[in-house]
């Protein structure tokens, strides 16, 4: 096991795939009371910017957590991670209803606070068969011992 001061600068990853169906779409966008056409409506989304219906910006951000799981599994120990927050987040390309998505994680920073680390981590996800990120985002997590 090692902790994520040693992880500093490394990129883990990739992880496995993961597919948004439109099922999780629609989920989501039920959820979040967040039902605009361009996520739940594929006839309508056919005709309009993307050809089809995509997955909602939020959406994308909170599957990072399990990618985000998966990334550092059996790498640190702790009893418990909290997401403290997010420091950047930017959504750089869609990712339409079917795709598969894959993160790299980087840790960019540790900081001791009592009784554990704020670690702060950058996670690129990635749309297979595209070049450009879905989503970069810079997130902080307090992880207790």
């Amino acid at each position: 096991m090692s902790s994520f001061r040693d992880l500093i600068g490394v990129e883990l990853g990739p992880t496995g795939w993961l597919e948004v169906s439109q099922a999780r779409i629609d989920a989501f966008a039920q959820a979040t009371d967040d039902e605009q056409w361009i996520h739940v409506d594929p006839v309508r989304a056919a005709e309009g910017p993307f050809g089809t219906t995509i997955a909602h910006g939020y959406l994308t951000l909170a599957l990072c957590a399990p990618l985000l799981s998966e990334a550092v599994a059996g790498l640190v120990d702790s009893s418990m991670s909290i997401n403290y927050g997010t420091n950047r987040v930017r959504f750089p390309a869609p990712v339409p209803a079917g795709s598969r998505l894959r993160a790299r994680v980087t840790v960019a920073s540790v900081d001791d606070i009592p009784g554990g680390e704020q670690v702060v981590l950058v996670i690129t996800v990635e749309r297979e068969g595209e070049e450009k990120p879905v989503c970069v985002a810079e997130t902080v997590q307090r992880r207790l011992r």
